[in-house]
C-alpha cells in the first residue's frame, strides 16, 4: 500500500512538473511576441503573433489620405500663377507648428489661406452692399429693429457696432459650432476625408448628413455645395474652381483690408480714395463694441499696443 502510494504522488508530481513547463513555455513565447510589431514572428516554442483585422466604421466613407510637400506647393503656385510661381519671403511652409511635422503644417498653412479666402470673400461683397445701402426689408429682431435702421448707423464698421449684443453672440456661437464640425475627426471621416493635419484634403467642410441622420433633422442643408451642383462635377473641373477659389480668396483678403484701411485712416489707401468709403472711428479688428454691456469688453476697448 505504501508503494502504491508513493508511486502515485510521484507520477502527480511528474504531471505537475510537466504542466508547469508547458505552461512557462507557452507564458516565454507571448511575452517574446508581445515586443515584436511584426505579424508572423515565431518564438522558440512554436507560438505566432497574428495581427488583429482592421476595424471599419459604419457608415464613413473610404478616406483618402495624403501629407502635402513644399514640393507639393511649388507645384499649386505654377497653377495658380504661371507668372510668378512659388514665393514664399517667410520660414512658414519649412516649420513644424506645435512639434508636428513639416507636412502637418503645411496642411495647417493650407486649411487657413482657403478658410480665410472665403471669409474674406464674403466679407468684401457685404462691405460693398453695407456701403450702398443694400440691406434686407425686413426687420432683424423681434423687437422692431430692422435692417434698414442698422444700414443708417454709418459705414460697414458702425453698422456692425449698432448689432444688438445678443446678435452678435448668435453670429459668434454659430461661427464657433461651424469651426467644431470642421475640426471634428468624426465628422471628417463620414465625408470620406481626414483632418487637414493628419493629410486631409485641405478646405474640405464636412457634410451636416450624420446630424440629420440622428434624428435632430437639422441642419437642412450643408454648408458647402447645398443644392448639390458640384456633386456630379468632374474631377477636373473641381480641381479648376479650388484653383479659381483660392486666387480669388487671396485677392479679396487685399481687398477687404484696404476697404478696412481706407475707412480707418481716409486717405491711406490712394487707389480708394474718393469712392465715398465712410470713414469709422472705431476698432476694426474688436468683435465687441464698448456699447455692448459684457464684462472685460471695456477693458479690452481701452488697451492699445
Amino acid at each position: 500500500m505504501a508503494d502504491s502510494g508513493s508511486s502515485s504522488r510521484g507520477l502527480n508530481a511528474k504531471r505537475g512538473r510537466k504542466r508547469h513547463i508547458r505552461f512557462k513555455e507557452a507564458d516565454t513565447s507571448a511575452d517574446a511576441n508581445a515586443d515584436v510589431d511584426a505579424p508572423n514572428i515565431k518564438s522558440s516554442s512554436s507560438v505566432s503573433y497574428v495581427a488583429p483585422s482592421p476595424v471599419h466604421v459604419t457608415g464613413a466613407r473610404s478616406t483618402s489620405v495624403r501629407m502635402e510637400t513644399q514640393k507639393d506647393l511649388e507645384a499649386l503656385a505654377v497653377k495658380l500663377n504661371p507668372a510668378v510661381g512659388y514665393y514664399d519671403p517667410t520660414p512658414l511652409a519649412t516649420m513644424e507648428f506645435w512639434g508636428q511635422s513639416q507636412e502637418a503644417t503645411i496642411g495647417f498653412l493650407r486649411q487657413a489661406e482657403i478658410k480665410h479666402g472665403r471669409v474674406a470673400m464674403a466679407a468684401f461683397i457685404g462691405f460693398i452692399t453695407g456701403s450702398n445701402g443694400i440691406v434686407w426689408p425686413w426687420d432683424l429682431t423681434t423687437s422692431g429693429i430692422s435692417f434698414a435702421d442698422i444700414a443708417a448707423a454709418g459705414g460697414p464698421g458702425d453698422q456692425f457696432d449698432a448689432l444688438p449684443t445678443v446678435a452678435k453672440l448668435q453670429i459668434l456661437g454659430l461661427v464657433g459650432l461651424l469651426e467644431i464640425w470642421s475640426e471634428s475627426n468624426y465628422a471628417q471621416a463620414q465625408s470620406g476625408n481626414a483632418h487637414y493635419m493628419r493629410g486631409g484634403k485641405p478646405g474640405v467642410m464636412p457634410s451636416f448628413a450624420p446630424l440629420r441622420d440622428s434624428g435632430l433633422g437639422q441642419p437642412p442643408l450643408d454648408l458647402f455645395d447645398p443644392f448639390g451642383f458640384s456633386k456630379n462635377a468632374s474631377p477636373e473641373k473641381k480641381e479648376k474652381g479650388l484653383l479659381m477659389e483660392i486666387n480669388n480668396g487671396r485677392l479679396a483678403q487685399i481687398g477687404i483690408m484696404g476697404f478696412v484701411a481706407e475707412s480707418k485712416v481716409p486717405g491711406s489707401v490712394p487707389v480708394l480714395s474718393g469712392l465715398g468709403i465712410k470713414p469709422y472711428a472705431g476698432e476694426p479688428m474688436a468683435f465687441f463694441s464698448p456699447s455692448d454691456q459684457l464684462p472685460y469688453v471695456d477693458i479690452m476697448s481701452n488697451f492699445h499696443i
